[in-house]
């Protein structure tokens, strides 16, 4: 790991060899007539890792807004990820993420995730996402909320391992055989919902140590899962918020601290793909792209 002068922006090489923003920026659930706005102020204030998706509905948003900072692509790290309807078929997805580029006014990507392991269709969907990588029009790739069955039977029929995989963590929510399995086999962890959706924030623990070093309670949070070697992507739509959540290595937490904040643990997740039709479940739950209005 290494610090950029310019924004003191912590690094974390993949295993290809490129280096990824530990902290990032999300977009999930930003209002759309605020997102383009939201992305050029987060940008303002040094994110370089922005990270979006075609089901949040907003690439295009999230485009303009990068437009508009006035700041070159090659000195950010865009990700985004492959919807859940366009697995499955490596034409189709392959089509389906050019449309992806066109809305995000790049023509590739520093990091391609797909976004659910969907049930009988990853294999091939990592097949097209190799293709990618190997054209150029991705600089890594990596999948989303697989677990270590997921992972496995990927890594048997890969020709590419995947460099990162976002799942779901914060102190509520560990996934420690999956993040045992990612860390054994050079996979990079990274964090979504990293601040467990504000419900740890009024934690009567995690406000303890916040006093004590003189942090807010987030940025605790984001200290406790940055001592872990997690990429996080916290989002705030308040400039102020995202200052301080990137104001988080001038102090350490002690292994004390960690394990207080460890036991906090309910292994609960928020949402998980057995809700949905495409895991397999035939009483599941439909896809969806998020639509203008409905945040």
């Amino acid at each position: 790991m290494k610090v950029l002068n310019e924004n003191q922006q912590k690094l974390i090489k993949l295993n290809n060899g490129i280096e990824m923003p530990q902290i990032g920026f999300g977009v999930w659930k930003i209002p759309f007539n605020q997102t383009a706005k939201v992305v050029t102020d987060a940008i303002k204030n040094h994110y370089r890792l922005i990270d979006t998706a075609k089901q949040y509905g907003n690439e295009e948003q999230v485009g303009q807004g990068i437009k508009d900072s006035g700041i070159e692509q090659k000195q950010l790290f865009l990700t985004t990820k492959i919807f859940n309807g366009d697995q499955g078929d490596f034409d189709k997805l392959r089509n389906a993420f050019n449309e992806q580029l066109k809305k995000l006014g790049t023509d590739h990507v520093d990091l391609l995730l797909l976004h659910w392991p969907v049930f009988n269709k990853y294999i091939e969907s990592w097949r097209a996402l190799e293709a990618i990588y190997n054209d150029g029009q991705a600089r890594a790739i990596g999948v989303c909320n697989f677990d270590v069955d997921h992972l496995q039977n990927l890594m048997d029929h890969a020709n590419i391992m995947p460099m990162v995989n976002q799942i779901e963590f914060n102190p509520r929510i560990h996934q420690p055989d999956t993040v045992a399995f990612c860390q054994d086999n050079h996979i990079q962890l990274e964090a979504w919902s990293p601040l467990g959706n504000g419900q740890l924030l009024n934690s009567p623990v995690i406000n303890k140590i916040a006093k004590e070093h003189g942090k807010s309670p987030a940025q605790v949070i984001l200290r406790w899962e940055l001592q872990q070697g997690f990429i996080v992507i916290p989002k705030s739509i308040h400039e102020e918020r995202m200052r301080e959540n990137r104001d988080v290595y001038d102090f350490e937490l002690d292994a004390d601290e960690m394990e207080a904040i460890a036991m906090l643990d309910e292994e609960r997740h928020s949402i998980w793909y057995d809700k949905y039709k495409w895991s397999g479940n035939p009483n599941g739950l439909d896809d969806y792209i998020a639509k203008p209005g409905e945040f």
